[in-house]
Order: C-alpha cells, then structure tokens, then sequence
C-alpha cells in the first residue's frame, strides 16, 4: 500500500465528485482532500497512473504533487494578497 499526492485543479469542482470518482476504484483506501492547496494523498494498492488516468478521464485537471508544487503554495500564502505592476506612474 502506497499514499500518492496528486496536484488537482480545484476551480469550480466539488469534494464529493472528486471522491466518488476516486472511491470507485477497487483498491483505494482512504482519500485525504485538501482544497486550499489543491492537493489530494490517495492511499491504494493500485499503481499511480491508474489513479492518475481515472481522474484526467472524469474531467479533472490533475498532476502528480512534486516539491515545486509546495515552493508556489508557500509563495502564493505570503505574497498572494500584493499586487505588484509592472509599470510605474508619477503624479
């Protein structure tokens, strides 16, 4: 049994339909959502891109969670509220 993050875009997509689809592969034992940071652990006995394909096929936008993914999440919490331009203006 090995737990798999995958990066799942989140924008406009329930929890629960998220779930169903991963709950309806034999093999799949617990599914921990974490829809702040967009990530989904899957714990199965099914190999990674079985669970990866039934995702992509149900309509999701979805990625293996890699450490840069974490980087742009601690970036995005500390600077995501400023908006910088690229233009300057003087009055």
């Amino acid at each position: 049994m090995e737990t798999v993050e995958f990066k799942v875009d989140m924008v406009g997509i329930h929890e629960k339909r998220l779930r169903k689809c991963l709950y309806k592969l034999k093999g799949v034992e617990k599914v921990e959502v974490d829809a702040n940071s967009q990530k989904v652990a899957v714990t199965s006995y099914i190999h990674r891109n079985k669970i990866l394909k039934a995702m992509r096929r149900s309509g999701l936008k979805a990625d293996f969670w890699s450490a840069q993914n974490e980087l742009l999440n601690a970036y995005a919490a500390t600077y995501g509220a400023f908006r910088f331009c690229s233009y300057n203006t003087f009055f």
